[in-house]
């Protein structure tokens, strides 16, 4: 059957079948196509976005404002409103909703953006949350699509570190949904919720799944084509350091841990910024208070050829532009 996204949020991956996030992919695949044949478009057109910002960003917002623009439409980036402050949430919706045509929201608690689709009236598409990244988790697809030689549902991927926050979450969702072997490999106090585990586990009935927890490594990573991290600490964690290092310090991402997959076709993915060397502020701040030149990943396994952390980095603005075209048209 013919595949219509009018109108329609996205908030988590959860409420997508299979078949739509296919089509997302697909139509993301068609528009990168179509911007690097120089082809301007207009499936914009007409259309004002507001981007609301609680947290700080690169990839999310220059994703969404060049989206935007490449098909013609028009952003607000909005970082100093009186949402919650001086305003209610559902007030501020029901205003903005009189506005604009779509609202993306990239901030802490996911009560906020399902408030904001609850009460605007217009698509809502989540940025990020602490629970869910599902823009990034399309960009993701849309990578290992290009990268590894498999459909999807033949695809097995490791997660290794912090798998109970956003980016372990959403992962685990997407693979769910898509078919695919999904291991998280962490510490077991680091493994995700259970309710969110029997989640996906009962989507894994219907798609062929399987979701795997594995505090061994060498057991978690075997015969992976993807191996993924993420920073060991999130934004609003910064005082849990020390416990997460000493915590997670096994799990790094090392060419040892690629080896352990005996797959030398496997590829190396990161939602980015990661910790990879000493050329920003906080990284060095943490190798002066713990010693630490890399965290989560080497930076021999950033720059070598099995990486593919920009291509991915990139494909943000593919899908971003896909999810905002599939709910204004």
């Amino acid at each position: 059957m013919p595949i219509n996204l009018q109108g329609r949020s996205l908030l988590t991956l959860k409420d997508f079948t299979p078949e739509e996030i296919r089509y997302l992919l697909d139509l993301a695949r068609d528009l990168k196509n179509k911007k690097r044949a120089g082809i301007r478009g207009d499936l914009l057109a007409g259309r004002n976005i507001c981007l609301i910002f609680e947290k700080t960003s690169t990839r999310t917002r220059c994703a969404f404002e060049t989206a935007v623009y490449d098909e013609g439409g028009r952003v607000t980036f909005l970082t100093n409103s009186q949402m919650g402050k001086k305003e209610s949430i559902e007030d501020t919706a029901k205003v903005l909703g009189r506005y604009y045509d779509g609202i993306e929201f990239r901030g802490f608690k996911q009560e906020t953006v399902d408030a904001l689709a609850k009460w605007s009236g217009v698509p809502v598409w989540n940025g990020l949350t602490d629970l869910y990244h599902p823009t990034q988790i399309l960009a993701d697809l849309l990578t290992i699509q290009e990268h590894v030689n498999k459909p999807l549902n033949k695809v097995k991927m490791a997660y290794a570190g912090d798998a109970r926050n956003n980016m372990g979450n959403s992962l685990m969702i997407g693979a769910a949904k898509m078919g695919m072997e999904f291991s998280a490999v962490a510490p077991a106090s680091l493994f995700p919720s259970e309710d969110l585990v029997a989640e996906c586990r009962e989507i894994a009935q219907y798609t062929g799944a399987k979701i795997n927890l594995c505090e061994d490594i060498a057991e978690g990573v075997k015969d992976a084509d993807v191996i993924y991290t993420d920073v060991w600490v999130s934004m609003g964690e910064e005082d849990q350091f020390e416990e997460r290092i000493k915590l997670l310090a096994p799990y790094q991402v090392n060419k040892t841990m690629m080896d352990k997959t005996g797959n030398p076709d496997a590829i190396f993915m990161h939602c980015l910024p990661a910790f990879h060397d000493l050329n920003t502020s906080v990284a060095r701040e943490v190798q002066e208070k713990y010693g630490l030149s890399e965290m989560e990943v080497t930076d021999e396994v950033f720059r070598s050829r099995q990486s593919v952390v920009f291509d991915e980095a990139e494909n943000r603005l593919h899908t971003i532009k896909a999810a905002m075209v599939a709910s204004l048209n």
